[in-house]
């Protein structure tokens, strides 16, 4: 069973890693126009979050050294874009990317990492990162909800890439399988919810991918879309 988790969790990095690298044709497209246009930032500044949170439950965490690696990875992707952002972003935009990496970048990673380690031990600490891994897990995974809604109005997948749906199927999925084998809640709930969502995506691409819509529902559809990845 235990090199049947390291298998499934090796498997689980790879995919995560291309999960991670998914948005470079994004930011080739930004250093190329020098523009950020009309991209969010703040998807990337909760992933810098997230990677960040996960690397210090691997660390804190015995024997979860799969998870701290592939999300140690997730943080020079992730701060690499960041930091494009605020090269690349028009002003009013730089400065929100900025007070976002403030608060929650340095300010709340701090202050976790700060009263976790000192205020508790054990597997209280470790349960604390988790449940701040898990719902932050949670919420980043129900960001695709607005892509999904812009589909069905619009009627077209443009918007809603299929190897970005795709590999967070097969994130999803992947870690919520590790997450069985290890008896980790933490790592299962959220993730099982991703695999949940990574499905109807790909039920949706199946149903909406060979329909035409009109240049109003598309419009329509953009206007609706919480933001672009």
């Amino acid at each position: 069973m235990e090199e049947l988790s390291f298998i499934v969790g090796v498997i689980g990095n790879v995919i995560s890693v291309l999960v991670f690298l998914s948005p470079v044709g994004t930011f080739w497209r930004i250093v190329k126009n020098g523009s950020t246009e009309d991209f969010e930032s703040l998807p990337y500044v909760c992933t810098l979050l997230s990677s960040s949170l996960w690397t210090y439950y691997g660390i804190t965490k015995p024997g979860a050294y799969l998870v701290a690696t592939v999300n140690g990875f997730g943080i020079l992707a992730e701060a690499v874009y960041v930091v494009l952002f605020l090269i690349y972003a028009p002003r009013k935009m730089r400065v929100k990317t900025g007070i976002l990496v403030g608060i929650l970048n340095v300010g709340f990673l701090a202050a976790a990492i700060l009263i976790t380690h000192l205020a508790l031990e054990g597997d209280t600490r470790i349960d604390a990162i988790g449940f701040m891994c898990a719902g932050l897990n949670i919420i980043m995974y129900g960001s695709p909800l607005a892509a999904m809604k812009t589909v069905v109005t619009s009627k077209s997948v443009e918007y809603m890439p299929f190897f970005l749906s795709f590999f967070l199927f097969l994130n999803g999925g992947i870690w919520a399988f590790y997450a069985l084998l290890e008896h980790d809640i933490f790592l299962g709930v959220p993730n099982g919810i991703g695999f949940l969502l990574g499905t109807a995506q790909l039920i949706l691409y199946t149903i909406y991918r060979k329909a035409r819509p009109s240049n109003d529902t598309i419009s329509q559809g953009l206007l609706e879309q919480g933001f672009q990845k």
